[in-house]
């Protein structure tokens, strides 16, 4: 166990390396390549006999060849976009100015073209391609190494070369031209020397060399297939580019059909990984796709494999890879491994067994599942044994789907704490920021938790009721109050809730929905509280003077009487009202619907004072504050008996809330206020509670 858990400690401070982030973030910002000319293949290659025979005729074959353009432009040269990519990404994580200036981008260019063999007179998009990406991460990943050494050496000499009274950015590149120059010959030299010391024309040379001689001590057969898939999975797990690093090893040892190998003579044949081993891309990935789609219990996981499901039909994978993610994800990282030699070993025997017959056709790796096991071997047989692999694969993923859903949601609640806490910490600033809007973790935490609420509106609005006494210890009424119980992380804290829906546009939504819940419970309520107790909801003041919120009202009222059933609505001062002609409608409209008006959080600021002058309201409701502070605060008994007789003069219920001690509940009485609501009484209750 300890053997186990310092490997994946290992693993998880080899994946905070520089330059394995890099290489990682190369690749993810090469995401829109690998995308664009992947689909260009698929719309080439497209199965469809009608399809195939419309783009080959349609303008003498103008959208076969620009599908070839693309596919040129982008797998053509994807060493190149690599190199470019991963030197971008090295020198934004070691944040120096150079990563602006493109100065070690140019300097990996430059290497990679040296140790590719530029001077030599084949060199074309063959060095270029899928076979040159293990140089890619080493010209990309050292000459940025090393230029940026040399331009920290340099710094001296590099402001003798500025320009007075020139552009800035000419005077940075122009002091980026000594480090290029080094790299260059320091590359240049390593290229030559190589060339003398193994008798080969290049470096690349060499390492296409290195990688067929390791492959060629296995003996042909089954290990030699079975190597291969271990070790290009491997290379996926660390973030390279499994399939497109031995590209030169699978053209040398499994040949295409349609490239010289005989059909039927040898099982071990690119068709072979293509159809049974590599299904839905590197990690035999469609089956933790099917997996994710049919077992997850993760939201965003079960999104991500929506997302995911087009590309990986034609097994196109990245976004799985990556956005999973599964490089250096220590959980995935046996079933990662293990999928793919599995259905390689079954696909093994199943062909030499001859239960499936030998491939003897041609078929691109963009051909879809059971379409391409089928049309490789002219046998039904092919598809079955991709169903097969497939349901292996399925179970080999399935138990780690569930520990990653496990950890995932552990983790979610550790966040979701954490961003409890600052929001508590910081409520009063937060109110005037927008927290999606944030750049840091708390940020995307935001954005996430308000998408969760926009679409769970509807499943996960419950309601809770405190009860609200008079004096003598009758209960008057219920405030309705919001409970949003998300299926991870449990009761959320309602100020945040409301905090989200409002940045996220669907607080009037969701303050709909509040009230159509009470006026749905309405007779659990009666039957628990009594029947003339009133029931208020709280609305916002951006909310109820809006048309919508009006209609919304009047559907209501017509079907659930509100004067009949004691409806209020507290208006809530986190958004204050404008007190226009408009506003004075609103409020006189759904006084004249039967609904009582209370103020919610009343104090002596202007705001509060402004609402009493036209006696639209029929309550106000001390602001907590106050209360909670009344033994503490200079002249807090002074405040709260003035607004008591400012209410008594104008007619109005003072109800005040956060009562938790007989000591409040009797000064209160003592200054005239009669109402009371807070832990004294009782907390907010759920209807299905059992009484207490």
């Amino acid at each position: 166990m300890k053997k186990s858990s310092g490997f994946l400690d290992a693993l998880r401070r080899l994946q905070q390396l520089t330059a394995v982030r890099a290489v990682r973030g190369g690749l993810m910002n090469l995401f829109p390549v690998l995308i664009i000319g992947a689909f260009a293949l698929i719309l080439k290659t497209f199965p469809v006999a009608a399809y195939q025979t419309a783009i080959a005729t349609f303008a003498g074959g103008f959208f076969v060849d620009l599908f070839d353009l693309v596919n040129s432009a982008t797998f053509g040269v994807l060493s190149v976009h690599m190199t470019y990519s991963i030197s971008r990404s090295y020198m934004k994580l070691k944040a120096d100015p150079e990563a602006v200036s493109g100065g070690a981008v140019f300097a990996s260019l430059t290497t990679f073209f040296i140790l590719s063999g530029v001077n030599l007179s084949d060199f074309g998009t063959d060095s270029m391609g899928p076979k040159s990406m293990f140089l890619a991460i080493i010209s990309g990943l050292g000459a940025s190494a090393l230029y940026l050494v040399l331009s920290r050496a340099l710094r001296n000499l590099r402001h003798k070369l500025f320009s007075s009274g020139a552009d800035r950015e000419f005077n940075r590149m122009l002091s980026s031209i000594a480090p290029i120059i080094l790299v260059g010959v320091c590359f240049g030299v390593v290229n030559m020397l190589v060339v003398r010391a193994f008798g080969v024309d290049s470096f690349r040379t060499l390492l296409s060399y290195a990688f067929n001689d390791l492959f060629a001590r296995i003996g042909n057969g089954f290990f030699k297939g079975f190597f291969f898939v271990l070790f290009s999975s491997v290379l996926w797990f660390f973030g390279i580019h499994g399939s497109d690093t031995l590209e030169n090893v699978m053209q040398t040892y499994f040949t295409p059909i349609s490239a010289g190998a005989v059909p039927g003579a040898s099982i071990l044949t690119k068709e072979f990984f293509d159809c049974f081993v590599l299904m839905g891309g590197c990690g035999t990935a469609i089956c933790l796709l099917i997996a994710i789609l049919i077992f997850s219990r993760n939201r965003a996981r079960r999104g991500l494999g929506y997302t995911a499901a087009f590309p990986m039909l034609f097994n196109i994978n990245e976004l799985m890879v990556f956005g999973l993610p599964i490089i250096f994800n220590p959980t995935m990282l046996i079933p990662f491994l293990l999928a793919p030699l599995v259905c390689y070993t079954t696909a093994y025997f199943a062909l030499s067994a001859g239960l499936v017959p030998y491939i003897t056709q041609s078929v691109e790796w963009t051909t879809p599942v059971l379409l391409g096991g089928y049309w490789a071997t002219g046998s039904v047989a092919g598809s079955i044994l991709q169903m097969v692999n497939i349901f292996l694969g399925v179970l080999i993923y399935l138990p780690f789907l569930r520990l990653l859903d496990k950890q995932s949601a552990e983790a979610s609640r550790r966040n979701y704490q954490a961003f409890t806490d600052f929001f508590r910490k910081n409520e009063q600033e937060i109110a005037g920021m927008r927290l999606t809007e944030r750049t840091d973790v708390f940020g995307d935490f935001a954005k996430d938790l308000c998408a969760d609420l926009r679409h769970g509106m509807g499943r996960q609005v419950v309601l809770a009721y405190q009860p609200q006494y008079a004096y003598d210890g009758a209960c008057i009424g219920v405030e309705a109050l919001l409970r949003w119980n998300h299926p991870v992380y449990g009761m959320l804290y309602p100020p945040l809730i409301f905090k989200l829906a409002s940045e996220g546009g669907f607080l009037p939504a969701l303050e709909e929905a509040v009230l159509l819940k009470a006026l749905s419970d309405i007779d659990a309520v009666k039957k628990r509280f009594g029947d003339g107790v009133k029931i208020s909801v709280n609305v916002t003041g951006a909310t109820v003077t809006t048309p919508r919120f009006l209609q919304f009202c009047k559907a209501q009222s017509a079907r659930v009487p509100f004067r009949e059933n004691h409806i209020c609505i507290e208006v809530t001062e986190q958004t204050g009202l404008g007190f226009d002609d408009a506003t004075e409608e609103a409020l006189r409209s759904l006084r004249e619907m039967g609904a009582l008006l209370a103020i919610d959080d009343f104090s002596m600021g202007q705001t509060s004072i402004h609402y009493l002058k036209d006696s639209f309201f029929d309550i106000i409701k001390l602001d907590g504050a106050l209360v909670k502070g009344m033994f503490t605060h200079e002249n807090g008994r002074e405040i709260i008996s003035s607004i008591v007789s400012l209410a008594d003069s104008l007619n109005l219920l003072v109800l005040a809330e956060y009562v938790e001690t007989e000591e409040q509940r009797e000064a209160l009485h003592e200054m005239g206020c009669d109402t009371y609501q807070g832990y004294l009484y009782s907390p907010a209750v759920f209807l299905d509670e059992p009484e207490k």
